[in-house]
């Protein structure tokens, strides 16, 4: 009865995340895909595969996903950031092709796909636009079932309860306790080919996750134990000399996957909020813009960059540089109010003050610096 009478708070001290349910992981887990699914299986509703297009005409992985009765393939290009408007879309044509919800959302791909599939699930059960739901703890149905298959490490987007979008105004995820996958399936074997590059600046947004949780002021037990584990992987993939490339995915595998579960009672900080206003006006990818500030930010993390500096010269990788050169005082203004937006990431990285150490022109130096 007390309960009843009082005002509803939020418990931001103790907050009840959730987990992935169930998780595979090995070399080959992936051929139990179909095993999985049966029994999530609707009469007359369709699994929807949503596949990065990179796959388009692979018959050796395509013909492992065996469609059955009513099931579509979806190939999704990640040459973009995920947007609203594309999550829109896609639920829409899947409503006019369905006459009944599917039986589930299976994402299989890089981080712009597992958003995707965690925004679409979302979206399909729950009325409007992706765009009304950025934010956190907005969403107010449960998700259709979904599933997430990574095909590279590092974004964490395998484990987070978040799914991050570009919409009308702003870039932001959908924050809910509806976001994580019901399923996820870690097979390292599908991160076989990625190139060079992809592969650092994946496996770089784990190690600035890291950095971003275990040196914030949000930090706990919690996040310290999975980021710790993380960070110590990355430092053997990117600086060691002794793995494999079978290990080394392996290992990168599990080091995103601790790399998520970090943030889950944290969050991360400087590098990604000026990352977000990177993407927003530049379409820069996720990874890379990662890759592009970090360099830029010896104030706030000077061992970690030089560090990073370190695992970019050692596997020979050239970070773009002059992306802001010939950007407008407009674009600048707008990168500035997205990265400033982001309010949450700038107290774990700065404290409850960090207003009086981030100020609109600061962030226009560093910028211009990019």
């Amino acid at each position: 009865m007390l309960a009843e009478n009082s005002p509803k708070t939020v418990n931001n001290k103790f907050r009840n995340f959730p987990m992935v349910p169930k998780v595979v992981f090995g070399q080959g887990s992936f051929n139990q895909l179909l095993d999985i699914l049966a029994e999530h299986k609707k009469e007359n509703a369709p699994f929807i595969y949503l596949v990065d297009d990179v796959f388009e005409g692979n018959t050796s992985l395509i013909n492992r996903i065996s469609l059955r009765f009513n099931d579509k393939l979806i190939f999704i290009s990640a040459a973009e950031e995920p947007k609203t408007s594309q999550v829109d879309e896609l639920v829409k044509n899947i409503k006019a092709e369905f006459k009944n919800s599917p039986s589930g959302i299976i994402g299989i791909g890089g981080g712009t796909v597992m958003d995707l599939a965690k925004a679409v699930s979302i979206m399909l059960a729950n009325e409007g636009s992706a765009a009304d739901y950025q934010g956190w703890d907005i969403v107010k149905n449960k998700a259709i079932y979904h599933v997430g298959i990574p095909t590279i490490s590092g974004t964490g987007a395998e484990v987070s309860r978040t799914t991050v979008l570009t919409g009308p105004t702003r870039k932001l995820g959908i924050n809910s306790d509806y976001t994580p996958f019901d399923q996820v399936i870690l097979d390292p074997d599908l991160a076989q080919g990625v190139p060079k590059n992809q592969w650092f600046y994946t496996g770089m947004d784990c190690f600035i996750h890291c950095v971003e949780s275990l040196n914030g002021t949000f930090l706990n037990a919690f996040s310290q134990s999975y980021g710790e584990k993380a960070y110590d992987l990355c430092l053997e993939i990117f600086l060691g000399n002794t793995l494999s490339e079978e290990e080394s995915r392996a290992k990168l595998m599990m080091a995103s996957w601790h790399g998520g579960m970090s943030i889950a009672y944290s969050q991360v900080g400087v590098c990604h909020a000026m990352s977000y206003g990177l993407s927003y006006v530049l379409g820069t990818k996720h990874g890379v813009g990662n890759c592009i500030v970090f360099q830029y930010l010896d104030e706030f993390y000077p061992k970690y960059v030089a560090i990073f500096k370190e695992m970019a010269l050692k596997n020979d990788v050239e970070i773009p540089k002059g992306v802001c050169e010939n950007i407008s005082e407009e674009q600048l203004e707008m990168m500035v109010h997205i990265a400033m937006g982001m309010v949450p990431l700038w107290e774990n990285a700065l404290g409850a003050d960090w207003q009086s150490i981030i100020t609109p022109s600061k962030l226009k130096k560093l910028y211009r610096k990019m």
